[in-house]
């Protein structure tokens, strides 16, 4: 089974296929807020424009319309080629590319979550939550960290309260999905917010 895989929840845009447990393809830019732009254009490139039985899309934490992009794309594609599609967080797929480049015990992936806080999750090295995702502010964080390795791309709101900390920068990308075990790869195609959205309903008055 050919399996494409799109990520598209930070200021990163990244694809990859995925054939007989291997990745055969990939492609990794950062675009900021450019996704809608550069999202097709990189799977297109991919062999055979991309086309795969099963499409797997980062479904978030986030942000809300890079998450918006990458599942509405994922949702076209697969109902175009009559492909499955499911999902996975961004949270997990982080951890396991870091645990794949140093092995610890336990990691936290801290996320920039935007109005200055940073969604944030612990995980052991088999993936499995030792805590749940939450958002905080730097400081909360700082203290739920409880000296563990942090990873993602808010650890700079921790390194500047304490720089002795064990930080790693890192976005995530689509070819770290190989690393996630199946049941981490089959939610529900839909955003996974991590807290409300900045737009809200216009109240009639």
């Amino acid at each position: 089974m050919r399996i494409l895989v799109i990520e598209t929840s930070t200021t990163a845009c990244s694809v990859a296929l995925i054939e007989d447990g291997a990745v055969i393809a990939r492609a990794h830019d950062v675009v900021g807020r450019g996704h809608a732009e550069r999202l097709i254009p990189m799977i297109a490139g991919l062999p055979d424009g991309g086309r795969a039985d099963r499409i797997l899309v980062d479904c978030g934490p986030g942000s809300f319309t890079g998450v918006r992009v990458g599942i509405a794309a994922a949702r076209g594609l697969a109902l175009g080629w009559g492909a499955q599609i499911a999902g996975f967080s961004s949270l997990p797929l982080i951890a396991a590319a870091g645990f794949a480049d140093r092995l610890t015990d336990d990691s936290a992936v801290v996320m920039e979550g935007g109005h200055g806080e940073v969604f944030m999750q612990a995980f052991a090295a088999d993936l499995s939550p030792r805590s749940a995702m939450v958002s905080l502010k730097p400081e909360a964080a700082l203290a739920a960290l409880a000296g563990r390795r942090a990873v993602g791309n808010g650890v700079r709101w921790l390194a500047a309260l304490d720089d002795g900390l064990d930080l790693t920068e890192a976005l995530p990308d689509a070819a770290a999905a190989i690393l996630l075990p199946a049941e981490l790869t089959a939610l529900s195609p839909s955003p996974i917010y991590g807290r409300a959205p900045d737009a809200k309903p216009s109240v009639a008055k």
